[in-house]
């Protein structure tokens, strides 16, 4: 069976509404190169049919969206001699494809249930209606494979409220769908129960007009949410919002980590984001800290473009396969880090890191 599925809905007024199903339910829906080759060119296809009125994109199974992207695959490639272009080539799709979703010209609806960690969230983060419900977990744990949050994480953790994206990048925290919410990743909170009901009312919708397709959407949204009892979840994010706030006001990573770490607490959430960053890549921290606030003001594109030179550039220098290897290819939880603590990592080493990989980048014509 296909990894992506696709199934055509009618509408009650001879539209369509497409469903996009990521279809690798073992693997939590993982991101593989070869769904990303199967979305791409539908996406493309949908955007000049009149008849699609909408895009519906969820996970196959109860336990995931998507689980991020297919690390262990890009692991091995990694180990082989040309494994920096395949590096270049899947992160180039990867992003040509978020940065589609995010600019795409009719409504994509984003079904976030079950857990939604790195290369996920780049494709939730970017549909125009993104759902969150009460099974809903998020993270981007790049911080423990020696990478960092990619799929355009520049653009939207620094427009989560005060500087709780860069407290979140930095420990690779889970978050609730209530976070997600408040944080501004998730537009909706439903049930899970309400999904049947939701492609029931989006096609009982009058569709002629669509220039009026967003606002047909967050009606039938509005009314489903009124009705749900996830909206009642409890946002941790925003119960340590003044914490996050005073951990984060730093001058370097440095100072971030010794603030986070000297803190004595048996608050388990903020215990859970002081183990991740005592047994996190250093260099990883050390690294979000600075592409957090460098990328403040760059377009999405110019995100994408340099997300892209420097996830190529963290393959190239192997924290990011170490990381791998230790978490989830050997599985023995003892990554060798390049780095053994924070306050080595030096500043020339991360100017090369965020110096442009190439003269033009791959993805420069989106």
């Amino acid at each position: 069976m296909s990894c992506v599925l696709f199934i055509e809905h009618p509408t009650l007024d001879g539209h369509k509404i497409i469903e996009i199903t990521l279809n690798a339910e073992r693997s939590l829906n993982a991101l593989s190169l070869e769904m990303i080759g199967l979305i791409q060119p539908a996406l493309d296809s949908y955007k000049d049919d009149d008849s699609v009125v909408a895009i519906l994109l969820e996970g196959s199974g109860s336990k995931a969206f998507c689980a991020g992207g297919d690390v262990v695959s890009l692991y091995h490639a990694l180990q082989e001699e040309d494994g920096a272009e395949f590096a270049t080539q899947y992160f180039s799709a990867e992003y040509r494809l978020d940065y589609c979703i995010h600019t795409y010209p009719k409504p994509i609806i984003g079904w976030g249930a079950g857990i939604v960690m790195g290369g996920g969230l780049g494709l939730l983060a970017g549909c125009s209606h993104s759902i969150v419900t009460e099974t809903t977990m998020i993270a981007m744990p790049e911080v423990t494979i020696g990478l960092y949050p990619d799929v355009g994480a520049s653009w939207f953790l620094n427009r989560c409220p005060g500087r709780t994206g860069l407290f979140l990048g930095m420990t690779g925290q889970r978050i609730n769908g209530a976070d997600a919410k408040y944080l501004g990743i998730g537009d909706r909170q439903l049930d899970n129960q309400q999904r049947p009901e939701l492609m029931t009312a989006l096609l009982a919708v009058n569709w002629a007009e669509q220039e009026h397709a967003a606002a047909h959407i967050n009606t039938v949204l509005r009314n489903l949410e009124s009705h749900s009892d996830a909206s009642q979840q409890v946002s941790l994010v925003r119960e340590h919002f003044d914490l996050i706030q005073t951990l984060t006001d730093v001058d370097c990573a440095g100072d971030f980590v010794t603030a986070l770490l000297k803190l004595e607490t048996d608050d388990s959430w903020v215990n859970k984001a002081q183990r991740a960053v005592s047994h996190g890549s250093p260099m990883s921290i050390a690294m979000i800290y600075r592409q957090l606030h460098t990328s403040k003001r760059l377009s999405l594109k110019e995100t994408f473009i340099a997300e892209l030179s420097l996830s190529v550039q963290c393959c190239d220098i192997g924290e990011f396969t170490e990381g791998v290897r230790a978490l989830l290819v050997d599985k023995d939880g003892q990554p060798n880090w390049r780095y053994k603590d924070i306050a080595q990592v030096e500043e020339q080493f991360l100017d090369q890191l965020f110096t442009n990989y190439w003269p033009r980048s791959p993805i420069a014509d989106m």
